[in-house]
């Protein structure tokens, strides 16, 4: 009898998680500007603690929009108001958080107002944007570009009539304390930790993912995606209140152009954090770590002295080439399939 030689199958080589790749990708962008650094500048990059500090605040507000924007682009949408919606809660809630030190308040019988006031209102305002998003993506059936283009404009037309144009001032001390010290980024820790959880853990996560790789299937299965597409793009509109809040605490102030291409940025963080812009895949935790690496490229090119329009100009083609990354991966995985 023949003895029969069963040669061993081979095992599928395992891949390093997407976050994980992602994080080296930004420690390998920190290593090339600390060498860049003692090149062109003759110090440190990454030696440099306040440099990092300032970074950090600086993609803060960027990280709550983004984490905003991630959940909205999961479900195949996209959410190009983000910004706008910045300089509108911006302009609304410090108008109610003014100190009556100030002589020229814009609402002078409503001067010295609890915290909670401002707060509720950007946030109200936030959402209430989000809810109009939503309601007219899931009842019209119009594209979300067009609907959040809409609300852009809008929303950006409202900062411009509320003053006149004018900036707001002279906040109380409750409120400016917001945006003080490390703040900013312990607030954006702790959105991008309670979403990680809700996405990842709980029924709204799943429905979220759900549409996004299948709405019509979604449907089928019994989820009602009008209703969960609100929900999202209220949560979206919900941040970008917060991020304008947080952006007129910080400043000390607040102005009509407040926000501006920030939706794009936010973007940028969730595409570079691997979110696919086709739906139904991304991470709150590769979003965190994509803003970390728009922010340190971005201070990094500042360091270098880099002039701000070649700063654009790198960052739309890491955009561009996210997305085309992101292209070529979902063609691998449906040919193995």
């Amino acid at each position: 009898m023949e003895n029969v030689q069963i040669e061993p199958t081979a095992r599928p080589k395992r891949r390093l998680p997407q976050e994980i790749n992602i994080l080296l990708v930004l420690v390998g962008v920190a290593l090339i500007f600390e060498v860049l650094g003692w090149i062109f500048q003759g110090q440190s990059f990454l030696m440099n603690p306040q440099r990092l500090t300032i970074m950090i605040l600086q993609v803060s507000v960027i990280g709550i929009i983004a984490i905003g924007v991630t959940q909205v682009i999961i479900t195949g949408g996209i959410d190009l108001s983000s910004g706008s919606v910045v300089a509108m809660t911006a302009m609304i809630a410090m108008s109610f958080a003014q100190s009556s030190d100030f002589a020229r308040a814009i609402y002078p019988a409503l001067t010295d107002m609890p915290v909670i006031v401002p707060l509720a209102v950007g946030l109200g305002l936030g959402m209430l944007a989000g809810v109009i998003n939503g309601s007219l993506i899931a009842t019209t059936g119009i594209p979300p570009f067009i609907a959040t283009l809409g609300m852009m404009v809008t929303a950006r037309g409202i900062a411009k009539w509320y003053t006149k144009g004018q900036p707001i001032s002279f906040p109380t001390e409750s409120f400016a304390k917001i945006g003080s010290g490390a703040w900013p980024v312990v607030i954006f820790l702790a959105v991008a930790v309670v979403f990680h959880v809700a996405l990842r853990y709980t029924r709204y996560g799943k429905f979220t993912y759900a549409i996004g790789a299948n709405m019509q299937a979604a449907r089928v299965s019994g989820i009602n995606v009008n209703t969960h597409l609100i929900k999202v793009y209220a949560i979206a509109g919900l941040l970008s209140g917060l991020a304008g809040i947080v952006t007129a605490a910080r400043a000390e102030t607040a102005q009509a152009g407040m926000g501006m291409a920030y939706e794009l940025d936010a973007i940028a963080a969730a595409v570079i954090g691997g979110t696919s812009l086709t739906g139904g895949r991304g991470r709150i935790f590769g979003t965190v770590i994509g803003t970390l690496i728009l922010g340190l490229m971005m201070s990094g090119f500042t360091f270098l002295r880099v002039d701000a329009y070649y700063q654009e100009i790198v960052k739309g083609i890491i955009i561009v080439g996210a997305v085309v990354a992101d292209v070529y991966r979902q063609r691998a995985r449906s040919k193995k399939s």
